[in-house]
């Protein structure tokens, strides 16, 4: 009799769990957009608006906050929490019964209503996602210790010798704990210099960011990056500044998760970061309602996905590790690993081999490779919370390996755009021109990929520059200097024109999706000068 209790006691207690439902609720506008974007320190920091005039980057509608009366009105309806908001969405996100959340929808403005559990949307859903925390002047001469192999891999450390090891370069990082981080030995440079910049804890909302001590996870992700102890380790961008956020609580798996990153992102780019790492991934739940499958890794799902989409579009170079799922039944990537604007990192063993475990690219990822460039995962050498040198598997730290690296070659070649910067890491890759669903495009040289920047740039003043090539979607052209405009035309092996239009200064980005694979030409034709160059459709 205890036992029949007990069973139903817990079947009780299952069911009551899953009538709690997640869903993001759209709002139909934002109030005083007009004034905002005609005064845009209003809404973002000057670091902010300075990165994005650098880069070309157009202050938009989504930079503008939530309207907070609708979320005050939110808060006030019968079994309603607000669980998080997005001003990129223009959304937050609630927690409820299922029909106390459709019953929003009359609220005036309510755009619409997405459900975490799809089978529960009036249509199907666009958005989804899921999360892993992975087990995972003068020259400096930097003793690295354990940290060489990962280091000297790609070939960073010939960074670090010309002084280039991030700084003035900002970091987010986004995990589930940094435990440690503001009183550990390891983090002592980083913190005498002023280059630990805080933080937020988006899950228990909380500035003290140090506080849980769920998990230290981020602690040893961070030190990937950050960490130096004198002649033991050396993370790849020592020098950068970093802001930590927490946005992952590891006894749990929910979608609120996505919601909690795509908040910290908007933090990142309001506080004019340049590049986001983030070594979680997005797949399964507690509540199976609210699964992936492998088919949906297509970065158009998942609500994280497209956020670190967004993430892009505002200037950020956002860096993800690929998943631990090689050797599973799912093996692809995960969200946001899974959007085509990010970079994901995948894994190789100390000898620069494919560990089984690092997730691979699928059919789901149409037109696009993953991974992107893989780095070490297999026994990486990272600083845990008791600030000892410990070894653990994960591409959560091949990815971070990567995001130091890229903050060292950033610096050393600033004036590039954050698109420039991901080409030139991937062309620099050692199967560049042969990718594969294990390794992408291989593992990349920044020593190299800092000298195909400084290549173009010699004849900046002279010559037009277009890349990448061989290319499958978009070729970035940037004319010289002293042009100010100019006729591009593209031929195809027949000499059949296929492409003709005007480009003016600056960086100028053509689709060439449509084009069969082969060899083009392409002409640009100015008021005093022709050139013509090939580049390589695959």
């Amino acid at each position: 009799m205890i036992r029949k209790l007990t069973m139903l006691l817990l079947l009780f207690l299952s069911i009551n769990s899953y009538a709690q439902e997640d869903a993001w609720v759209y709002f139909i506008d934002k109030p005083n957009v007009s004034a905002a974007l005609a005064n845009p320190i209003t809404i973002l920091t000057q670091k902010a608006i300075d990165r994005k005039q650098n880069h070309n980057i157009t202050i938009d509608v989504r930079d503008v906050p939530v309207n907070e009366v609708y979320i005050a009105d939110l808060k006030t309806q019968s079994g309603i929490t607000v669980m998080a908001k997005s001003k990129w969405f223009n959304a937050v996100h609630v927690r409820g019964n299922e029909i106390d959340i459709n019953a929003l929808d009359a609220l005036s403005f309510v755009d619409f209503i997405d459900f975490a559990n799809n089978n529960l949307d009036a249509a199907s859903r666009t958005a989804a996602i899921e999360d892993f925390v992975d087990v995972e002047d003068e020259s400096i001469v930097f003793d690295y210790g354990d940290t060489q192999n990962q280091v000297e891999m790609v070939n960073v450390d010939n960074l670090h010798l010309d002084d280039f090891t991030g700084e003035g370069l900002t970091i987010a990082v986004m995990d589930s704990g940094f435990q440690n981080v503001n009183t550990m030995g390891a983090f002592q440079r980083l913190r005498d210099n002023g280059d630990l910049l805080g933080g937020y804890d988006f899950v228990d909302r909380t500035a003290d960011v140090y506080a849980n001590t769920d998990s230290s996870h981020g602690t040893r992700v961070l030190s990937t990056m950050a960490g130096y102890m004198q002649d033991e380790f050396v993370g790849t961008a020592p020098d950068a500044s970093y802001y930590l956020f927490r946005t992952e609580p590891v006894a749990t798996e929910n979608p609120v998760e996505e919601s909690y990153w795509v908040e910290a992102a908007e933090r990142a780019d309001s506080l004019g970061v340049d590049l986001i790492n983030t070594s979680l991934a997005y797949r399964v739940f507690d509540n199976p309602n609210y699964d992936y499958t492998p088919a949906e890794m297509n970065g158009q799902i998942a609500y994280i996905s497209k956020g670190a989409s967004i993430a892009k579009e505002k200037g950020i170079v956002v860096v993800v590790s690929a998943g631990n799922y090689g050797n599973s039944t799912w093996e692809t990537v995960g969200a946001p690993a899974d959007s085509p604007d990010v970079l994901s990192v995948g894994g190789v063993d100390a000898n620069g081999n494919y560990v089984s475990f690092s997730s691979r690219g699928s059919s789901a990822q149409v037109g696009y490779q993953k991974p992107d460039v893989v780095a070490r995962a297999g026994n990486t050498y990272v600083v845990g919370q008791d600030n000892s040198i410990t070894q653990n598997d994960g591409t959560s730290f091949s990815g971070p390996i990567i995001c130091g690296s890229i903050a060292s070659l950033w610096q050393a070649i600033p004036e590039a755009s954050p698109s420039e910067i991901i080409d030139f890491v991937i062309q620099s890759s050692s199967q560049f021109n042969v990718p594969d669903d294990f390794l992408g495009y291989g593992i990349p040289d920044f020593a190299l990929a800092r000298s195909l920047a400084l290549s173009l740039d010699e004849n900046l003043e002279q010559n037009f520059r277009f890349y990448p090539s061989p290319t499958k979607h978009t070729l970035n052209i940037k004319m010289p200097l002293t042009i100010s405009s100019a006729e591009l035309s593209v031929f195809n092996q027949l000499g059949q024109e296929v492409l003709q239009q005007s480009i003016n200064e600056g960086m100028q980005t053509i689709n060439v999706s449509d084009f069969a694979a082969g060899i083009y030409i392409i002409k640009f034709s100015a008021k005093n000068t022709s050139e013509t160059f090939k580049f390589i459709k695959q």
